[in-house]
């Protein structure tokens, strides 16, 4: 166990959040260190004119990570959080088709077959695939720090090696090429690799599994947006006796012994003051924690490392309020382009640029909720760009850098184009544009990513590097840039992976429920 330990979180995002309320569960003497005025990190909100935006995440996927996780600190995602399926899941439009298509909350896989009918007995291997590699996942990797081996190779692993290697070493486009020749269908099954931070050809096979989450579990949303989601983990953690410091800037791990000491904050109002831990965990972005708050010689990974790493993709965002209602748009809705392979290459290729037309998505979550003021849409609009901070930061009301601003711009363009919303742009009474810069900047996130390294496959698994500081005794991270990844419950197994290494644990599974 991990009481009486002094311990200090930096960053207040849901990973920092959610080490924090475990460690503090678990008998630590927690205290986190949040340098920006507000808790949520990525997952933030922006208020304006009655208007609530998510600023970050937006889709609530793999729903028994969360259950799992509010049930370690004896409460669940139904007391915490008010829940509500989707229907549809999401809405997708094609690039020159005539009807949008809807995967709805029951039957998706039927109305998957529709757009090709001939593809049936393949798309069912698919989906069965996708479910049985989803649960051998979260049974033998997800929850492992990879700290030992041996409790992976269970007989029900070994006996799967030949096809683990065949999905490690096959790129999923290929992989999908395979089981469908409708280009629609090969897209709807493709687009997930977006969530895991890289492209269908560069994604592995393996990750086919993430099918089994919208097709095979359907698609929640929490009532009060994901601000709710961070604001009832915030709450578990200082019931729980966690100290949550906003607008206090970690300046330096400090290091005695080749052991973390504690760290410098900053003091409102100039200078710094020490903090003493016995352990500290970094949440912030790997890169902030290597290359800003630890000195040289206490780095795990040199330049040569950094040169070779995949940040995954940046990302322009626009946060729009809408006079009138929109019906054209679902909760979650996807425009893809029809040569979305040259989309891919703008992000991740030699040549990078802002895609032109992009892949977009948009949420409208007014569809689900209290969150635009009465006769008004709220609409979160993500266009892929290439990870770069010259592409600029946002503003509010077209204030943002040229190249952003004209990324909103043309998106919102191709929307009112596709969806059949003519009039769109002279309804937007709010605006606000993020952009590359502005990850930078406000996240610390590398290269201005906006999910985090994407998730190649020499960035999966044990290869994503250790959830522990190989230089420093008692510093580990936590996060979308260790393991095991990208997205909302990959950073909530990333805190119980600092619970499990600092207990010794070394399971492959996660950690038993309190009774």
């Amino acid at each position: 166990m991990t009481g009486g330990r002094r311990v200090v979180v930096v960053g207040g995002g849901i990973s920092g959040l959610a080490t924090a309320a475990l460690l503090a569960g678990d008998g630590a003497d927690v205290t986190l260190f949040e340098a920006r005025d507000e808790l949520g990190g990525r997952a933030g909100r922006w208020r304006k004119d009655g208007f609530v935006f998510d600023t970050g995440p937006s889709w609530y996927l793999m729903p028994e990570v969360f259950d799992h996780f509010f049930r370690l600190l004896g409460t669940s995602a139904a007391e915490q959080l008010d829940l509500v399926r989707l229907d549809p899941a999401y809405r997708v439009y094609f690039e020159g088709g005539e009807a949008p298509f809807d995967l709805p909350d029951e039957n998706a896989r039927d109305a998957l077959v529709t757009l090709d009918p001939a593809s049936a007995p393949r798309l069912d291997a698919y989906l069965a695939s996708a479910e049985e590699t989803y649960g051998l996942a979260t049974d033998r990797f997800l929850y492992s720090t990879f700290a030992s081996f041996r409790p992976l190779l269970g007989a029900d692993t070994l006996r799967r090696l030949p096809r683990l290697a065949r999905l490690l070493g096959e790129p999923l486009d290929r992989f999908i090429r395979r089981h469908s020749d409708d280009p629609r269908l090969q897209q709807i099954l493709g687009y997930p690799a977006v969530f895991l931070g890289t492209s269908p050809a560069a994604a592995p096979s393996m990750y086919h599994l993430m099918s089994h989450l919208d097709v095979g579990q359907g698609v929640l949303y929490p009532r009060g947006g994901f601000g709710a989601v961070i604001d009832a983990i915030a709450a578990l953690a200082e019931r729980r006796g966690a100290r949550l410091r906003t607008g206090r800037r970690v300046r330096r791990i400090t290091v005695a012994d080749g052991a973390a000491t504690g760290v410098d904050v900053e003091i409102p109002g100039g200078g710094t003051e020490h903090v003493e831990a016995d352990v500290v965990v970094s949440s912030a972005d790997l890169d902030v924690t290597e290359n800003r708050l630890l000195a040289s010689a206490h780095r795990s990974h040199g330049a040569t490392w950094w040169d070779r790493r995949d940040p995954g993709p940046g990302a322009v965002l626009a946060l729009l309020g809408v006079r009138g209602e929109l019906p054209e748009l679902a909760h979650h809705t996807l425009f893809f382009a029809r040569d979305w392979e040259r989309g891919f290459d703008a992000i991740y290729g030699a040549d990078k640029r802002i895609p032109d037309p992009a892949s977009l998505y948009v949420c409208r979550p007014s569809a689900t909720d209290d969150v635009a003021p009465e006769g008004h849409e709220n609409l979160f609009v993500l266009v892929p760009v290439p990870a770069d901070p010259g592409i600029g930061a946002g503003g509010v009301d077209g204030a943002g850098d040229p190249a952003v601003e004209s990324t909103v711009d043309a998106a919102i363009h191709q929307i009112a184009g596709w969806a059949g919303i003519p009039d769109l742009r002279e309804r937007v009474v709010v605006r606000r544009s993020i952009g590359p810069a502005d990850f930078e900047r406000d996240y610390g996130a590398w290269r201005g990513g906006a999910l985090g390294p994407a998730h190649t496959l020499r960035q999966s698994a044990f290869l994503r590097g250790s959830n522990a500081s190989s230089r420093v005794r008692g510093l580990l991270y936590a996060g979308a840039t260790t393991v095991p990844g990208i997205g909302l419950p990959m950073c909530l197994i990333s805190a119980e992976l600092v619970v499990k290494r600092l207990r010794g644990d070394v399971s492959a599974g996660p950690l038993a429920e309190p009774l």
